[in-house]
């Protein structure tokens, strides 16, 4: 049996989305946009792990305010489907531009993704553990 879907904490994605969205994504954008126009750039890598931080972040959050006790869950659900919406916005305006689309770049990006997602939800695990709470909410 898998979880139950009542162990997913809609608003804690919503929360970590939003992270995940405001720091991932501008870096995300700027590597992808700077690997196309300046080949060879050492930027690109820099903004590269940076927008896989703001990924982690968001997993992070996610996994740090959800109620249902599970944060690696969260942190996994959000980083990954944060990156797969958003990949989803870029791969339609590249194909609509008539741009090629990297498919196995963007399959090696998502497990890393999810990769950091679980170190996300790691560390929102780990601030619910010691008793840290957003908000100043007591623990349960």
């Amino acid at each position: 049996g898998g979880v139950a879907v009542s162990a997913i904490d809609r608003s804690a994605l919503r929360q970590g989305a939003g992270v995940a969205l405001l720091f991932a994504v501008p870096f995300s954008i700027a590597s992808r946009w700077l690997a196309d126009h300046d080949d060879g750039s050492p930027w690109v890598p820099v903004l590269w792990l940076l927008a896989l931080g703001g990924f982690t972040l968001g997993a992070g959050v996610a996994a740090w305010v959800q109620r249902t006790g599970f944060p690696m869950l969260h942190g996994l659900v959000c980083a990954g489907g944060t990156y797969l919406v958003a990949q989803t916005v870029f791969v339609v305006a590249k194909l609509l531009r008539g741009g090629e689309v990297r498919w196995l770049g963007i399959f090696f990006t998502f497990t890393v993704v999810l990769f950091v997602g679980v170190i996300g939800g790691g560390l929102g695990s780990m601030l619910q553990k010691r008793g840290i709470m957003p908000g100043g909410r007591a623990m349960p």
